[in-house]
């Protein structure tokens, strides 16, 4: 049985299925229905229990039977109600199905969220469950990450600046604010080696001085991460250039690269983007500016100084493009499927998926250094952008995952009807 490290080298199971029954079923029959699922349950990593505990790993409640729906809301409310979403496996017999949807539909009217998943045959119970786990150990993380939020949001984030309340509430990290002079206090400009990033570049019209000094917020940061304990960091990145003469392009591209999750201007909802594709993906985003659309060519360019380098095939060092100051990264993004998005709203519950391509581009010169065109395959897409935008910048990950987004989007995240 596949089994996660735990503390010590103690086992921890990937998740727990909880069976829930009614009493008047015969037992010989519900442990031939537990039976049967047993092994899949083994082989995805999982354990069965008597009972579900907060503190444990992911937990589903596998509902046996029918007259279950007061047992289903009694451990809900018990173990679950507190922000907890509650997921409910049904099989095709002894009314397991029914008492699931009277059940879910009454914690949908009691405020939780949760969702069903009905396993119709043997064959398929393993993709579904695997699915159910991989979305509830996405909540779970995003419930236990950290935000670094280095400084305020940019001024003009006029839209892009929830309050921490919201951003725990619906998407759950928790935003640590940290003042900018504790990175000031922690910058040197001798303090990284340049060495690595010079020598990899295809060109770089930078000097080593203001290299090693843009290397140098990629060390403050790391102090602060280390010292917060954080998964994440948003960046209030402008105010560098007037106080320490450097970017911090190079800095947010290494953490990116070392799967440290950081967004530019301070950007807490475009950082929460990031991140959600890190975990739900296993995929590495880029934070853009939506710079130029093409609506009738179904196209729309992105632009932005800082692109983890694992992205690109070749990087140029220039400067960061509104202040000509400090290191920017000029990147080439290889051509192929991509799947753009952007969360918003005031309770940020809203969200704008397209898939497209990445198509050759000509490099603009009155945009930010790395640049990305996108044909997007549903023109509507745009169309929305510009009609109800739902803020300035959007997160790129390689390969078409809009269905996987959405459908976790929904469950999680979505207003409920």
């Amino acid at each position: 049985m596949v089994r996660l490290p735990g503390r010590g080298g103690v086992p921890i199971a990937r998740f727990d299925l909880v069976p829930i029954a009614s009493p008047l079923h015969d037992a010989a029959a519900l442990e031939t229905i537990v039976g049967r699922y047993r092994h899949v349950v083994d082989a995805l990593g999982g354990r069965l229990v008597d009972a579900l505990d907060p503190s444990g790993p992911p937990a589903l409640l596998f509902v046996l039977t029918g007259g279950t729906e007061h047992r289903i809301l009694e451990t809900w409310d018990r173990t679950l109600r507190r922000g907890r979403f509650v997921t409910l496996v049904a099989h095709p017999d002894q009314n397991a199905l029914p008492a699931a949807l009277e059940a879910l539909a009454r914690i949908h009217q009691l405020g939780g969220r949760g969702r069903i998943v009905y396993l119709p045959d043997l064959d398929r119970a393993g993709p579904l469950l695997d699915e159910a786990v991989r979305d509830l150990t996405v909540d779970a993380r995003l419930r236990g990450t950290r935000i670094g939020l280095v400084g305020e949001p940019s001024d003009w984030l006029v839209a892009s600046n929830p309050d921490p309340a919201v951003v725990r509430r619906v998407w759950g990290p928790e935003v640590v604010p940290i003042g900018l002079e504790r990175l000031y206090a922690r910058f040197s400009p001798d303090a990284a080696s340049a060495a690595d990033l010079v020598s990899a570049a295809a060109a770089s019209d930078r000097s080593l001085g203001e290299i090693d000094r843009a290397g140098g917020i990629y060390d403050a940061l790391r102090a602060l991460i280390d010292e917060e304990r954080l998964d994440a960091v948003s960046l209030r990145c402008f105010d560098l250039i007037s106080v320490l003469d450097t970017t911090g392009c190079v800095a947010l591209s290494e953490l990116n690269d070392e799967g440290l999750t950081a967004g530019c201007e301070g950007d807490v909802v475009s950082t929460i983007g990031l991140l959600w594709a890190r975990l739900l993906l296993d995929a590495l985003g880029w934070m853009a500016n939506p710079a130029r659309i093409d609506v009738d060519a179904s196209r729309i360019l992105l632009a932005h100084c800082t692109v983890p380098r694992k992205l690109v095939t070749s990087y140029r060092l220039e400067s960061h493009f509104e202040s000509d100051r400090g290191v920017g990264i000029d990147g080439t993004i290889p051509p192929g499927p991509v799947t753009l998005l952007r969360i918003g709203g005031e309770e940020l519950d809203r969200l704008w998926l397209a898939q497209g391509t990445i198509v050759p581009t000509d490099r603009s010169a009155g945009l930010c250094r790395t640049q990305m065109t996108v044909e997007v395959t549903a023109r509507d897409a745009l169309h929305r952008v510009l009609d109800a935008p739902l803020g300035n910048h959007m997160v790129a990950v390689a390969g078409h995952h809009a269905e996987r987004l959405g459908a976790w989007w929904r469950r999680f995240v979505a207003p409920i009807d």
